[in-house]
């Protein structure tokens, strides 16, 4: 009773996998021909237990040639399912059950054999899937999720097939997967290579759909500072330049006022107004438009003068 309150609060856990028969019309009726399993301490990540058996389906012609020729593997003189179902029973239930794509196949496997025999089935406390964990954190940067590639990709050896050999796999993988996880979240971005440039930067950024990262609409565009520069002087270079009588004048008249040295005054006498800044510049160099307008009040003027003589 200590020992099962033990394990319920802190619970180990398994890493399975099952072989199957060849999946016919309907994969419902894919029949167990293997089980391995191994319980690994989750705090150290070693194997403290492991079980293995084959076993024999009621219908022999469904298994393949793959198990039928190899030599270590004798399926008719397995045991029945029936006669294995406790032993299974005891590794799984009450763990926290892990290996490589289990969420899919082999828990439905592993129910649909105890339902078939009319006994409970094995619960888990959790369920860790390699597969979604991988594909989530880890990416594709081996290629595809298969346990055969990634294997390969990390120099672990060629995958069996064989329920225990995958099981042990399974653990190998995620370790050297973590690792390289770790490492790459210690070290500055792309310090590992292109294939490690970051789990964050492979699977917290978008794609824009065009093969290209997405830009961060919420970052404003920065001016670099030489390009504000550039601005200032060509601003600066679009004011209308002031020449040195009106600069003359003006310091005359204490800064641009309207005072008798500084007015202008026609042929006849008369003060003339000094047309706004804004209009000497456009006298000075008019645009094809506004050429005439600006010449008007000039010929109204001679105008005017040339009647006061005649007179």
């Amino acid at each position: 009773m200590a020992a099962e309150r033990t394990r319920t609060m802190r619970p180990d856990m398994v890493f399975f996998d099952v072989e199957t028969t060849a999946p016919s019309s309907s994969p419902d009726h894919q029949r167990l021909l293997e089980f391995g399993a191994i319980v690994v301490c989750p705090r150290k990540l070693v194997e403290v237990d492991s079980y293995h058996t084959l076993i024999r389906p009621a219908d022999l012609s469904a298994v393949s040639k793959r198990f039928t020729m190899a030599d270590d593997v004798d399926v008719a003189s397995a045991p029945p399912f029936e006669d294995v179902a406790d032993r299974i029973f005891a590794v799984l239930h009450g763990r926290v059950w892990a290996g490589h794509n289990i969420q899919r196949f082999d828990c439905h496997r592993i129910r649909e054999a105890f339902a078939a025999i009319g006994r409970p089935q094995p619960e888990p406390v959790a369920v860790v899937d390699s597969l979604n964990v991988l594909a989530q954190d880890f990416g594709r940067r081996a290629g595809d999720l298969k346990m055969a590639t990634l294997a390969s990709y990390f120099g672990i050896g060629k995958q069996r097939h064989r329920s225990l050999d995958d099981a042990r796999m399974n653990l190998e993988v995620l370790k050297h997967c973590a690792t390289v996880l770790l490492l790459e979240s210690s070290l500055p971005p792309g310090m590992l290579g292109a294939a490690g440039a970051g789990a964050g930067a492979v699977t917290r950024r978008r794609s824009n759909g065009s093969g290209g990262s997405t830009v961060n609409n919420n970052v404003q565009p920065s001016t670099p500072a030489s390009l504000k520069l550039n601005q200032e002087i060509i601003t600066n270079n679009n004011k209308p330049v002031m020449s040195k009588r009106k600069q003359q004048q003006r310091r005359q008249g204490g800064g641009g006022g309207s005072s008798s040295s500084s007015c202008k005054r026609d042929s006849v006498g008369r003060v003339v107004a000094e047309r706004p800044k804004e209009a000497s510049v456009a006298c000075r160099r008019p645009a094809p438009t506004t050429a005439m307008a600006a010449a008007k009040p000039c010929f109204h003027m001679i105008l005017r003068h040339s009647r006061t003589i005649l007179r």
